[in-house]
């Protein structure tokens, strides 16, 4: 009677949904409804070159996200992801003019780049103590004056490589664009970080009790400054893609991507306030906000909307994981 008493409650979830992250599997119940409602707006919506396609723009979304999924289970966020990704794209294209050798150092530069400023605010966050939402939001401030004195002011002319368009553009590889592919060998090494390795382990650890994770021996500092300078150089490649793709890099192209990025992480089943979450529903998320904005672009949705939609979509995603952490407690 006794070990009746102290054993665990059984669950309520049926045999075959026990061990199923029930926010992914949510989340892809999302996309196959949002692929019956597009396909009721246009009928190519559903052939496999528009879903192609779809898959390619969510990929520079995916470089974004992945970074912030990495932060996001520290328990921090990430809000210089604009011009994180914007100064990847500026800095790749001005290297691209560095003479007979600019081509060759152009993505590098620009990886680097958002490398630099990742590790600016992981020290920041990490050792200086700074909330990252403040930090974070500073650093986007300062590399966007920096980038409008490097260019005066004006929209850059700065054009991309022939290299960095066709790894944006091209289909080396079954027809498939090479973004997917990108995205599909950036997934599995993140997977691979998340599930076998120290530092993966880590993370949900500092996510979940940041002092807990110290005394048990954990180097919090540098776990923390770590995922920075991760999601920093994601967040610089994404905009060389899209530099790529879009054969320039202007101001302001990385605007667009900040709360598509928090929504696609928090749609999948990553707790915003840390420490829960799985690589599969960042997957997820970037699909159903991608195949979003598809359909809100061919109802013509204007700007504005979208935000509010992306917005309520955090704050109420927001509200559930943090009355469930306060259940849990």
């Amino acid at each position: 009677m006794s070990q009746q008493d102290t054993s665990k409650p059984p669950s309520r979830l049926p045999a075959f949904l026990q061990g199923v992250d029930l926010a992914v599997v949510t989340a892809f119940a999302c996309i196959v409804v949002l692929l019956l409602v597009g396909s009721l707006y246009s009928s190519s919506f559903l052939s496999p070159e528009y879903l192609l396609q779809q898959l390619q723009v969510g990929s520079f979304l995916a470089m974004a996200a992945t970074g912030m999924m990495l932060v996001i289970l520290l328990g921090q966020i990430d809000l210089s992801i604009p011009w994180l990704i914007t100064i990847g794209a500026m800095m790749s294209t001005a290297a691209a003019g560095w003479g007979a050798w600019g081509p060759v150092f152009a993505i590098p530069v620009g990886i680097l780049s958002g490398m630099a400023f990742g590790l600016v605010n992981g020290i920041g966050v990490a050792y200086l103590r700074v909330p990252s939402m403040i930090f974070t939001l500073g650093t986007n401030a300062v590399m966007q004056g920096l980038m409008v004195v490097r260019t005066g002011g004006a929209a850059p002319q700065d054009m991309s490589t022939d290299s960095m368009h066709d790894l944006a553009t091209g289909r080396l590889i079954g027809g498939i664009p090479n973004p997917l592919w990108i995205w599909v060998l950036i997934g599995a090494a993140t997977v691979f970080v998340l599930k076998r390795t120290t530092f993966g382990r880590a993370l949900y650890a500092i996510g979940n009790r940041e002092r807990a994770a110290y005394l048990s021996g954990v180097h919090t500092r540098r776990i923390v400054v770590l995922a920075f300078v991760i999601s920093g150089a994601l967040s610089a490649f994404g905009g060389v893609l899209l530099a790529g793709y879009s054969t320039k890099a202007y101001q302001g192209m990385g605007d667009p991507y900040l709360l598509p990025a928090i929504a696609a992480v928090v749609l999948g089943g990553t707790s915003i306030l840390g420490g829960r979450g799985t690589y599969l529903g960042t997957v997820a998320g970037v699909i159903l906000i991608t195949l979003l904005q598809s359909i809100l672009a061919i109802v013509q949705m204007p700007e504005a909307g979208r935000q509010v939609i992306y917005g309520a979509t955090i704050v109420a995603m927001l509200l559930l994981y943090g009355r469930s952490a306060r259940m849990r407690t």
